[in-house]
């Protein structure tokens, strides 16, 4: 499986077969990235998954990409860093279940944010280590997915992901 790290807007990842939502409870319009794809996908999206709340701690859902160019849109959600017993586990639950839902679908590619490390408060060289360490195991048990795009705000994060993935190039293979 081959993971890139990039510094780009994940709204703008045409070619991934879905883009994953760091969301929240109620997966509505909110901030950050959560914010930005509901607008681009348009208001059927939120409609879509008012039938589908609440998600859990730790889980993924699927929905329809609407008017994304992606066809699906994999709805994690991380838990706040500061304010849960057990955030890291969340996140690795939440990153794996991702990973079991896209299997599920037959997704072989997915753009992904630096999922927590927003509004989350997740300390994010601590993401990029747990985010790291699932695709591997993920990538060493084999599935459908042929590529992970993480899509961060800016250069440095861009950097600190390429870190934990064990370089410093912007595209590799694991």
């Amino acid at each position: 499986m081959k993971i890139e790290v990039v510094y780009g807007n994940i709204v703008k990842q045409p070619d991934a077969d879905a883009l994953v939502n760091s969301a929240n409870a109620n997966l509505r319009l909110g901030s950050g990235v959560a914010g930005a794809i509901h607008t681009a996908a348009g208001p059927e999206l939120e409609e879509f998954c008012k039938t589908i709340v609440p998600l859990a701690f730790g889980k993924a859902i699927i929905t329809p990409g609407f008017k994304l160019p992606n066809p699906w849109v994999i709805h994690v959600r991380a838990a706040s860093y500061i304010n849960h017993d057990e955030p890291e586990q969340v996140l690795k639950d939440a990153l794996e279940s991702m990973l079991l839902v896209a299997k599920a679908n037959g997704i072989r590619s997915l753009a992904m944010p630096a999922i927590g490390t927003g509004v989350f408060k997740f300390p994010p060289t601590l993401a990029a280590a747990i985010t790291a360490e699932v695709l591997r195991r993920h990538s060493e048990q084999g599935g459908t997915l042929q590529w992970v795009r993480i899509c961060v705000a800016n250069p440095e994060m861009k950097s600190v992901y390429a870190n934990a993935l064990g370089t410093s190039a912007e595209t590799h293979g694991i």
